[in-house]
């Protein structure tokens, strides 16, 4: 027991290390401007963490990528990457509103629990299609995801421009791409005085469920044993490709589900500057490191997504307070990314090599009962 909470803790280190470095590289280009580190990075913990209505922006942030991280838990935990929560979020979002803005006056106790299934299924197919692709037909998940992200912002920017705009949009000039408000009971409950609504709430029960799947049901064994070892799982009997499909498809779901909690708690319409981004504001990768930070473990997940809410928070009081460029902030968001997602090739050679002593020292004790007592 010992011994695995050990390993637990030195594989966290890896992360939190490559974050840690990312942050003091951010610290000396900012003395490079002539900023103060401190001054700056005080400004943006209290821009994250200074007051309720800070905390609150940290956690309405945070809430797409812990949606987004729990469904690359199941996905990589598969051994497939999904690249794709992007679109995902989109698609999902798309058909929640369209829902929403086909029947109004329905009460918000049934269109809210029916906006998530229908957005979660519309990110299940966007996820599934290059699950497809990739368990039958052999096609690189990493290329289809992205590719499907691309068919969605396309899908997006037409329906937002023709079919879903805003009738009130339409008759102007200069229209913004964006769907007419949903009704006022089809919002997620909110904390007021902030924008903190039900969604985080939501999230952090859906962690907890999936905690429960990969590692209390069959279906989680299955996901897991696949991503261990395919062919140790083919002969085991367990459906290699069922599974891969299905990692997907939950990845998928749970990005859909995260786009669908953006319309109805948040912006209550989707609006967008015809990029992804414009809509999802990235959740659809920042939810990839948030997953590699917290250890691609759905409960880890939950403070990755805390930490980096408040950086995409705390980043913005940043720039207001010391007065830093804007590309600055985006520098150092990327910064992090790019750290964590690379100190995740460190931590897989470390786990290596620790099995490989394991192993050794397991054939050692081996040789030694199987060897006679001497005398």
């Amino acid at each position: 027991m010992k011994t695995q909470w050990r390993e637990r803790i030195t594989d966290l280190f890896y992360p939190l290390a490559a974050a840690s470095l990312a942050f003091v590289l951010g610290a000396v280009v900012l003395a490079l401007l002539g900023v103060s580190p401190l001054d700056a990075y005080a400004a943006l913990l209290k821009g994250a963490f200074g007051s309720r209505n800070a905390f609150a922006e940290t956690l309405v942030k945070a809430t797409p990528l812990l949606l987004v991280g729990l469904g690359i838990c199941i996905a990589f935990r598969g051994q497939v990457i999904n690249i794709g929560g992007e679109g995902q979020m989109i698609v999902g979002a798309l058909l929640a509103t369209a829902l929403g803005l086909a029947f109004p006056d329905w009460p918000g106790w049934v269109m809210i629990p029916l906006a998530m299934l229908v957005a979660m299924f519309g990110g299940a197919v966007w996820g599934g299609i290059p699950g497809v692709l990739k368990a039958y037909y052999n096609v690189n998940e990493i290329l289809s995801t992205i590719m499907m992200n691309a068919i969605a912002v396309q899908l997006m920017n037409y329906l937002l421009r023709g079919p879903m705009i805003d009738p009130v949009q339409a008759q102007r000039a200069s229209q913004i791409p964006q769907t007419a408000a949903l009704s006022a009971a089809y919002r997620l409950p909110r904390w007021v005085p902030t924008r903190l609504h039900l969604g985080a709430l939501i999230a952090v029960v859906l962690a907890l469920l999936v905690y429960f799947l990969l590692w209390r049901t069959g279906w989680g064994y299955r996901i897991r044993a696949v991503g261990y070892n395919p062919h140790a799982s083919r002969y085991a009997g367990i459906p290699v490709k069922r599974y891969t499909v299905l990692a997907l498809v939950l990845s998928g779901a749970f990005a859909g589900l995260a786009g669908m909690i953006q319309v109805y708690g948040v912006n209550y319409r989707m609006i967008t500057d015809g990029s992804a981004t414009g809509f999802t504001g990235g959740a659809g990768f920042n939810g990839i490191v948030a997953a590699l930070l917290g250890q691609l473990h759905p409960l880890g997940t939950i403070p990755a997504s805390v930490l980096f809410g408040a950086l995409l928070v705390g980043a913005n009081a940043m720039q207001r307070a010391v007065q830093v460029p804007s590309a600055l902030v985006t520098a150092l968001n990327g910064l992090v990314v790019v750290f964590v997602v690379s100190s995740e090739y460190f931590r897989r050679r470390a786990q290596k090599r620790r099995l490989l002593r394991a192993t050794e020292r397991a054939a050692a004790q081996a040789v030694r009962e199987a060897s006679p007592p001497r005398g």
